[in-house]
């Protein structure tokens, strides 16, 4: 992609009344439309959506192809994907402009500083699809469900609230079902080809660009779901 491309999409970004980004992605301060600066901490539902509706995250969700399907899936329910690329957010956030999905918005962020944008248990769900695996051992603290991260989502995820990670990378998977051992979490799904038999989660039919990309070369999808807890 261009730099000039990427830098309409920025400009446009500016125009959507469903993104929010900081400049400082640690000090919570977020930008929404026309640049004006709003607090959302905790507010979600009152200052954006107008409604009391349960909130799921999708995480490096990239263009938010699975935030936009859930979200016409259920219209009961509020989704806000979260990433660091605007160029990516910005595609979202367009089609569900474009097709009026209201229950949608899309924040601009760094994971790591996830707690300065939500408050403590706003968030009911999270959803991690296809994101970088970190092959690399010395790079495991960056895995979004790293011991690291999950003391994270502890912040703003309610105690009843779920994780669930979709992958093609069977590294990922190993690690992440050991990381849920060494924890002792719950594990409530843990599924190594999902396609092999009829799907075991409602929702895992929905199809991102690299999902489809690591289906024509073979590859087997896996599927986990987990719940946190508090942390002893």
């Amino acid at each position: 992609m261009s730099r000039r491309n990427k830098l309409l999409k920025f400009t446009e970004n500016l125009t959507f009344g469903n993104v929010y980004q900081s400049s400082n992605y640690e000090d919570g301060r977020l930008y929404g439309k026309d640049h004006q600066e709003v607090s959302l901490r905790g507010r979600w539902n009152e200052l954006h959506f107008k409604n009391d509706k349960a909130i799921t995250l999708e995480l490096a969700c990239g263009k938010g192809e699975y935030c936009l399907g859930l979200a016409a899936r259920y219209p009961n329910r509020n989704f806000i994907g979260v990433d660091i690329k605007g160029a990516r957010i910005w595609r979202g956030a367009k089609t569900a402009v474009e097709e009026n999905q209201t229950n949608v918005a899309f924040l601009r962020t760094r994971i790591e500083f996830l707690d300065r944008y939500f408050g403590n248990e706003e968030v009911s769900e999270i959803w991690i699809t296809f994101p970088d695996p970190f092959l690399n051992d010395t790079k495991s603290n960056k895995r979004l469900t790293s011991p690291h991260f999950l003391d994270i989502y502890r912040k703003v995820l309610e105690s009843t609230g779920y994780v669930h990670l979709k992958t093609d990378s069977n590294p990922l998977y190993l690690y992440t079902k050991e990381v849920i051992s060494e924890e002792k979490l719950n594990l409530l799904i843990d599924n190594a080809d999902i396609y092999k038999e009829e799907l075991i989660h409602p929702d895992l039919d929905i199809r991102t660009f690299y999902e489809k990309q690591h289906l024509k070369n073979q590859l087997k999808i896996k599927f986990v779901k987990f719940s946190l807890g508090s942390k002893v």
